[in-house]
């Protein structure tokens, strides 16, 4: 079973969601491979269910399966944890507190495991209280550096960045890019990216020297009436990724 996701020439792995079985074989040629494929675990009643569903898109996919939560839902975090330790994903969804329980439950370091951060109002930090009960809290702000060092302490690959909101905070991210790649984590920015921002968004963090991006697009190239991931919006998108590595 193959736990690592095929970057595009090493650098990049797009990230988006499937709405159906169908759906997902079609992305998966449409982005030659370089893409995980997202299945959320909040659209299942129960774990066993779940399990039972995702093996079968992994299946599909030379297992290029994203366990998703469902909006960043902290409510999911343990539910994505048990899920894929039993399915053995390439890539898992966290919020910043589920990381560590789902590095555990997947007994290995191959797959990529996320922690969501959000935006601060302030360039250098981030918000980390993500999880199920800190979310409820006081905002928990810490500088980028700290929570990118307490994400490999948890065992987590890499800061999920959420939500982007366009480039309204493109100051802010490109600090988070510049962050990442001087600590060589990886960056997942992710909300509100669409087919026009979607570039100006990648220059940032490749020009920052981030090793690894995976980038989450999602809402903005789902067909509202079939609910499925449109396969020549995520060709549009290689294209982009092969226009900027060149």
């Amino acid at each position: 079973m193959k736990l690592t996701p095929n970057f595009y020439r090493d650098r990049v792995c797009l990230n988006v969601l499937a709405g159906s079985k169908d759906n997902a074989r079609d992305i998966y040629q449409a982005a030659e491979g370089h893409v995980l494929v997202g299945v959320l675990s909040k659209n299942y009643a129960d774990v066993a269910s779940a399990v039972e569903d995702m093996k079968a898109y992994a299946a599909l996919i030379d297992n290029a399966l994203s366990v998703g939560l469902g909006a960043g839902d902290p409510r999911q975090s343990l539910m994505v944890s048990q899920i894929s330790g039993q399915v053995q994903p390439q890539h898992v969804n966290q919020v910043f507190t589920g990381v560590g329980t789902s590095r555990a439950l997947l007994g290995q370091n191959d797959s990529v495991v996320n922690g969501l951060v959000s935006p601060s109002g302030k360039v250098g930090w981030v918000k980390i209280s993500t999880g199920p009960l800190s979310s409820k809290t006081s905002d928990g702000i810490v500088p980028v550096e700290t929570a990118i060092a307490m994400l490999k302490d948890m065992g987590g690959s890499s800061v999920k960045y959420f939500p982007m909101g366009g480039l309204k905070t493109r100051e802010e991210f490109a600090a988070v890019a510049r962050a990442c790649a001087e600590q060589d984590f990886w960056l997942e920015p992710t909300g509100g990216i669409d087919l026009e921002n979607f570039e100006p968004i990648m220059e940032i963090a490749l020009a920052a020297g981030v090793s690894k991006i995976i980038p989450h697009i999602y809402s903005s190239i789902i067909d509202s009436a079939s609910g499925n991931t449109r396969p020549q919006d995520v060709s549009t998108l290689l294209a982009s990724v092969k226009k900027l590595l060149g």
